[in-house]
């Protein structure tokens, strides 16, 4: 049993852009912890190569990106929180230029690319590493702020709530909302658990893409905010929406590299094995279609072919464009004996982001007094249905923002006495490879059964499999000694629960969810939201407004 306990003003889990800005935010006022399961730099922040969308040209307005970003949301964005984000977006960039990011310029000039789903080019990116340079320079900043501690290698186990403090006798929770106190993470350099305390806690984990056997996010992405504020009493928005990327490169030494929009933004060009371009065929938007569309492209275009990939020709731009644009792309493909100024790249759809995740308003609140989801771990009504290229990177800004400035308005409140992790009562695992036996099932079953095109009969086998591998990992938990990979299946296998119970609920085929069984679009657009057990009743799906 661990006695250790570590307090300060904000626990930050999560380390990408959406943490990280959150804790520069914070900084001046609070006591910061950042706990990350791996090194500060792995998360899929660092992995964004198109750029961040935000009105910055004469000839674009809010009006325009609001109308794109509902548009590509199928019906289902919060039209509040799209005009926040959408107003906040430019001030969001002009702090990112304070804190030193190297944005690309031409003539002096921000340079805007444009990528599919919008009407004019307000992209501003850094090349086509954006994300990568952003996570470098706020890291940079991270590193020599003094009230700023980093917990690397560190993976959170639980929150601790008031109610789980009333059960281990540590007085009655919360009548109306519940609190979160603190939580637990796994120091992974000792195999000790720690407990962190705290009056604010911020979820900032990023999404699940590794539930399923293709996705273009890092290891790092296995829902661990989303399962734990679940576990927690919060409830999940949405979860059915899983965007998958069109164009991952297809390449047996290429892991989870994934090619821009901004290609078919500048002129990308998707082709058949024998050359033929098919994207007019099933949209008039072409390439520049919204991601769900082109990726269903794709998809039905490889089945009916029996294709193992597609491909992406930008071979017409000339080599200095493509290395003044592409840089890591051009250099990455080379390396694998593509010469993408000659030759198209091969491409399959991947998972690539969670547009659903834990209810939050727009201060990043949840359903527990003191926790916050931010990123994409939260829902807060911006992607709807389906996430808008680019929109992502600024949503973890401006949320971050506003979480930031509840936080530093709130009152504290007196702070109970947390018990320690007991783990007194359980072992060492003696069979480590039931998790990656299971691990890889899970991924497996969700690609198959829970993908692009979705079936009830598909979605009932994945629900059979889910509850079965729930049951032998929770056993598994009980009598074992937590390990990184323990937490983050245990995680996995929550959402894909949330994942599959969401897609069962929905009786329709709606932007990232299609289904055979439901090919029409409901007149009316509902989110789905799971309440789990210890808000109300049994675990629910309920359409609400």
């Amino acid at each position: 049993m661990s006695s250790t306990t570590l307090h300060f003003d904000v626990l930050i889990v999560g380390s990408g852009l959406a943490g990280l800005s959150a804790a520069l935010l914070l900084a001046p006022t609070q006591r910061v912890a950042v706990i990350t399961k791996r090194a500060v730099h792995e998360g899929s922040s660092g992995w964004a190569q198109g750029g961040i969308a935000a009105v910055w040209s004469k000839d674009d307005s809010f009006e325009a990106h609001v109308d794109d970003t509902l548009i590509a949301g199928a019906g289902l964005c919060d039209l509040a929180a799209t005009r926040f984000v959408v107003e906040q977006a430019p001030q969001a960039i002009a702090w990112l230029q304070t804190m030193g990011v190297p944005f690309s310029e031409e003539a002096g000039q921000l340079h805007l690319t444009r990528e599919g789903g919008h009407s004019a080019r307000r992209i501003v990116h850094v090349t086509d590493a954006t994300g990568a340079a952003v996570q470098r320079t706020l890291i940079e900043r991270v590193r020599q702020t003094p009230n700023i501690t980093l917990f690397e290698n560190h993976t959170l186990v639980d929150l601790i709530t008031d109610a789980k403090l009333a059960s281990h006798g540590g007085g009655a929770p919360s009548a109306v909302r519940g609190q979160c106190l603190g939580l637990y993470a796994l120091d992974e350099a000792t195999d000790e658990v720690l407990t962190f305390q705290a009056p604010h806690t911020i979820l900032a984990t990023g999404g699940a893409g590794k539930v399923y056997l293709y996705t273009t996010n890092p290891d790092t992405a296995t829902g661990d905010g989303i399962a734990a504020a679940w576990r927690a009493g919060c409830r999940v928005q949405n979860m059915e929406f899983i965007q998958f990327h069109p164009t991952c490169l297809y390449h047996p030494h290429a892991k989870s590299f994934l090619i821009s929009e901004a290609v078919r933004g500048e002129g990308g060009r998707l082709l058949l094995p024998d050359g033929t371009r098919f994207m007019p065929q099933h949209d008039p938007r072409a390439e520049l279609a919204p991601r769900d569309v082109v990726a269903r492209a794709i998809d039905f275009e490889m089945k009916k072919g029996g294709l193992d990939c597609v491909y992406l020709d930008i071979s017409h731009q000339p080599l200095s464009f493509l290395q003044e644009h592409f840089p890591n792309i051009y250099a990455r493909c080379l390396e694998l004996g593509i010469d993408i100024s000659k030759q198209p790249i091969p491409v399959v759809p991947a998972a690539h982001y969670t547009c659903g995740g834990v209810v939050a308003d727009l201060a990043g609140r949840t359903d527990l007094d003191g926790l916050y989801a931010i990123g994409e771990t939260a829902c807060s009504g911006l992607h709807g249905a389906n996430r808008l290229a680019s929109n992502s990177l600024v949503e973890c800004m401006v949320f971050a923002q506003a979480t930031a400035q509840a936080i530093t308005q709130a009152t504290a409140t007196p702070a109970p006495t947390l018990p320690a992790w007991d783990d007194s009562r359980v072992s060492d695992a003696d069979e480590a490879v039931v998790i990656s036996h299971n691990w890889d099932e899970l991924r497996r079953f969700m690609w198959d059964y829970v993908g692009i095109v979705r079936t009830n009969k598909r979605l009932e086998r994945a629900a059979h499999r889910i509850a079965l591998l729930k049951g032998e990992i929770q056993e598994y938990y009980a009598h074992f000694h937590v390990t990184r990979d323990l937490l983050e299946l245990r995680n996995l296998v929550q959402v894909a629960d949330l994942i599959v119970r969401s897609a069962q609920a929905r009786h329709e085929s709606r932007g990232l969810h299609f289904s055979r069984d439901y090919p029409e679009l409901a007149p009316v657009a509902l989110p789905t939201i799971l309440t789990p057990l210890s808000v109300a009743g049994p675990p629910q799906a309920a359409k609400t407004k």
